[in-house]
């Protein structure tokens, strides 16, 4: 038996959501499996018509009117082109006057990470300036910036940073989350910026999809809930203060069923029936159109194997006509060249299916520019659609007075630093700390812990502010951050540092479990590193699979007799039997974000022993009872979780997990492939750039130093790959290196193979090496330049180095401190897409190094 049973079967625990009978009509396979689609689509009655809280006013459509008659296609058509700052100048704004513009994830003013918010207010004034010049155009329409602030400014040093949406549902507190939209709105406004594109409103029914964190939960009540509160809090009421100088532009993302692609692929296929699609992916739009979101992200995936970018039917016809839209339908990062036939810089279909706004990142945007306007001149597209497409554009931004308002440099926030990280911020984000956090054992009432005893603070998340924030922080993928990158937040040792000495206690912290004096409780802080959207879907549940050493942490201490709190860092449920077994306590806390102090609240008594606050967060996520269990969800036929949704514990509460859960190990133990670089660093590997003798690791999507420069760039995707610049002159070289070292001695033993798939562009010198590293005395490098001589200028090919062929250059297995390194003393320029040791067979014989 894995739990009691008896004490929750099926019930909804303590999540005070709508009754069963609405929650069974609402999820609309209540008693069928997951992923069980139909071949029953395109009725459009399943679709409600809705009732938009702002209405049409005549008299600014006959504004619209009066502007659109005097717009040239070209005009016209710049509306509808959204490039990103890394690839377009002011000078390029005050030529084409682009419609709109945004910063991917990991983009900064001037390039520079550490960009201050008055940085992000000068370029905001100079794109806004650019684009209200008629000199050229002989037109002034004001230009709008959109930004991913997911959970708070997240672009941007020293900004609150919110727990992600996978806690804030655990919260269940609707008023909470229109609370976090202000605040988030507050602090976007003081950078200057008009436009978020938040919420996101997926439905992720399978926890292997890496953007799982960014769904609220596995059904879609609370999302429905959310959306109409976030769009709130980020727009305004629609009676009352809408779109005013103190609210910002919001996005309900992404058109529809992200969260519902097969095996959690992302990108991918949501084979699900038209009802399904509605009934649990779509319900975040209901909520948060009738809050009256003036804007919608086109989703990446497809439905039944059509680019939801290119499809009419749900674009135009569902969401525009029969829901009654009126808003504009933005891409995603050029998630039109996807559609079959397209490419990034090429693509008539997506406008012809409703798409109003093309997201064009990289400088694919000028061809896509100029072939959308042969389009129309030969007919391919009418020009009565991109006339509703700028209609469209134009209504939203006059519904947010960027016609009246003041130039983004002198708009009533603009420019007031103190509310970037602001306190009564900072209280708000500590307090969704509290309430997200969810507690699955607590054996014999071991919290609230007592804050004047002697604690150990330990494990690789413990003080480690980066890694609680999760991903889509300052970085898109989250990685490359350390405390210094979040000033004014709070580390969850700091929080319980704090606390402690105000107790009278002591505390003491020590990543490995080691200590000076023997604690009285250990506190093991442990989890997923970051990861954004690609890079963390995974093909199982299993935490740390093949390398348990978090779980030889807590064998370790329950070993010396210490009683063990976990609290487990993640952005979706996984399998942590091993992990609950050596726990005494154990708490998901997700990704907290910037404001630590939020767990010591919970988990740390008064120093007179009264409890601060308790524990309130419930699942809303089905927890795994095996690591194949991924597709497990709420009214699902054979419903047999861990833990349901629904669940947790308060302090209190008797303990429901058997004292012994069953540990289950993957279905498959032969050694998989060890990928080192897929769209960015796989962990424990960070990239870093070398030359001469300055070294920097990689925490933007620009990098350089003299001789060496790195860059990201669309190959497939978005930003799936790198281009690496040696100037020549000095030996320079990039690398993937591990902060400890890491025994791959069973892939030497298993035959296996370093391969990278990669890409040359213009000349090769003689020599250019690629190697592995071990320690200071001890590396092995094969001269790789015949290879990449003998290939095609800008072919990719996939380079297959058998490891032992670096063993016998010197390299040792047993300690690999640097996965992969390619250095050379000459000019070359070379792009990266992947690196990756991939298992071999141990009984094959080894292949040839020549």
């Amino acid at each position: 038996m894995i739990v009691k049973h008896t004490q929750f079967s099926h019930s909804l625990w303590r999540l005070p959501l709508a009754a069963t009978a609405s929650l069974m009509m609402i999820a609309g396979c209540s008693q069928s499996d997951s992923h069980t689609a139909t071949t029953s689509q395109n009725d459009p009655t399943i679709w409600p018509v809705l009732n938009n809280p702002v209405q049409a006013d005549p008299a600014m459509e006959q504004a619209i009117d009066e502007l659109l008659a005097k717009m040239t296609l070209e005009q016209k058509i710049a509306q509808m082109i959204q490039p990103e700052i890394r690839d377009i100048t002011v000078e390029d704004m005050r030529t084409y006057g682009f419609g709109s513009y945004l910063n991917g994830g990991g983009a900064f003013p001037n390039d520079d990470k550490y960009a201050t918010p008055a940085d992000w207010i000068a370029l905001a004034e100079s794109m806004y300036q650019a684009s209200m010049d008629d000199s050229i155009n002989g037109i002034s329409i004001p230009t709008m910036w959109g930004t991913d602030a997911v959970h708070g400014h997240n672009n941007v040093i020293g900004a609150t940073i919110f727990p992600h949406n996978i806690g804030l549902g655990a919260a269940n507190n609707p008023d909470l989350i229109e609370r976090i939209a202000e605040v988030t709105a507050r602090e976007v406004m003081a950078t200057g910026i008009d436009w978020v594109f938040a919420p996101t409103v997926a439905v992720a029914r399978d926890p292997r999809w890496g953007r799982t964190y960014e769904s609220y939960s596995e059904d879609p009540e609370i999302v429905r809930e959310y959306a109409a509160a976030i769009v709130t809090g980020l727009q305004g009421a629609a009676d009352a203060d809408f779109l005013s100088d103190r609210r910002v532009i919001s996005t309900v993302k992404h058109f529809v069923g992200d969260g519902g692609t097969t095996d959690g692929i992302d990108q991918g296929d949501a084979q699900v029936s038209e009802q399904e699609l509605f009934d649990i992916h779509a319900q975040g739009y209901v909520g948060g159109l009738n809050a009256g979101a003036q804007t919608v992200m086109a989703t990446f995936n497809s439905w039944n194997g059509k680019k939801i970018h290119g499809d009419h039917y749900l674009m135009t016809e569902v969401l525009k006509e029969r829901m009654g839209f009126d808003g504009f339908i933005v891409g995603d990062w050029n998630g039109h060249g996807q559609i079959p036939g397209c490419t990034n810089a090429d693509c008539p279909q997506a406008a012809l299916a409703g798409l109003d706004i093309y997201m064009v990142p990289t400088d694919a945007w000028k061809p896509l520019y100029y072939n959308l306007i042969e389009q129309v001149q030969s007919g391919v597209i009418p020009e009565s659609r991109i006339d509703d497409a700028v209609r469209r554009i134009l209504r939203v931004k006059k519904r947010a007075g960027l016609f009246d308002k003041p130039s983004p440099a002198n708009r009533p926030l603009a420019g007031r630093l103190e509310l970037i990280g602001a306190a009564e911020h900072r209280e708000v984000a500590r307090e969704a700390v509290r309430q997200s956090l969810v507690l699955l054992k607590n054996n014999d009432q071991l919290l609230p812990l007592d804050p004047t005893q002697h604690l150990l603070v330990t494990g690789p998340g413990a003080d480690n502010i980066g890694q609680q924030s999760g991903g889509w922080t300052i970085s898109w993928q989250g990685t490359g951050n350390t405390n210094d990158d979040f000033p004014g937040g709070t580390s969850i040792y700091g929080g319980i540092a704090r606390q402690v000495a105000a107790a009278g206690g002591s505390v003491e912290l020590s990543e490995d479990g080691s200590y000076q004096q023997r604690p009285d409780v250990a506190i093991v802080v442990f989890g997923e590193e970051p990861y954004a959207e690609g890079n963390g879907d995974i093909d199982n549940l299993e935490y740390q699979r093949g390398n348990k050493t978090d779980l030889a942490l807590l064998q370790q201490l329950q070993a010396e007799g210490i009683p063990v709190v976990s609290l487990f860092i993640s952005g979706r449920p996984m399998w942590v039997n091993p992990e609950l077994n050596a726990s005494d306590a154990f708490a998901a806390i997700w990704l907290p974000g910037s404001e630590g102090e939020g767990v010591a609240d919970v988990i740390l008594r008064d120093a007179d022993g009264t409890i601060q606050y308790d524990f309130r967060g419930s699942l809303t996520f089905s927890w795994p009872a095996t690591p194949q269990q991924a597709v497990v969800n709420r009214f699902d036929r054979d419903y047999q979780p861990l833990l349901p949704y629904g669940f947790g514990l308060r302090y209190g509460d008797t303990n429901v997990l058997d004292a012994e859960l069953p540990v289950v190990m993957t279905q498959d133990e032969t050694l998989s492939d060890m990928v080192v670089f897929e769209r960015a660093p796989r962990s424990p590997w960070q990239l870093f750039l070398h030359s001469g003798e300055q070294s920097t690791a990689v925490t933007s999507s620009v990098q350089e130093l003299p001789g060496l420069s790195s860059r990201t760039f669309d190959r497939l995707v978005q930003e799936d790959a790198r281009r690496f610049v040696f100037a020549g002159g000095q030996m320079a070289r990039f690398s993937f290196i591990s902060a400890f070292p890491r025994d791959l001695r069973g892939y030497g033993e298993a035959n296996s193979r370093l391969v990278v798939e990669l890409k040359r562009q213009g000349t090769v010198p003689d020599e250019v090496w690629l190697g592995m590293h071990c320690n200071d005395a001890c590396e092995g490098a094969v001269n790789i330049a015949p290879q990449l001589q003998a290939q095609a200028d800008e072919e990719w090919v996939h380079l297959d180095v058998p490891l032992h062929c670096l063993q016998q250059q010197g390299s040792s297995l047993q300690q690999v401190f640097s996965a992969m390194y390619l250095e050379t003393e000459g000019a070359l320029t070379l792009s990266v897409a992947d690196v990756r040791i991939v298992a071999g067979d141990p009984a094959a014989g080894n292949a040839s190094c020549q």
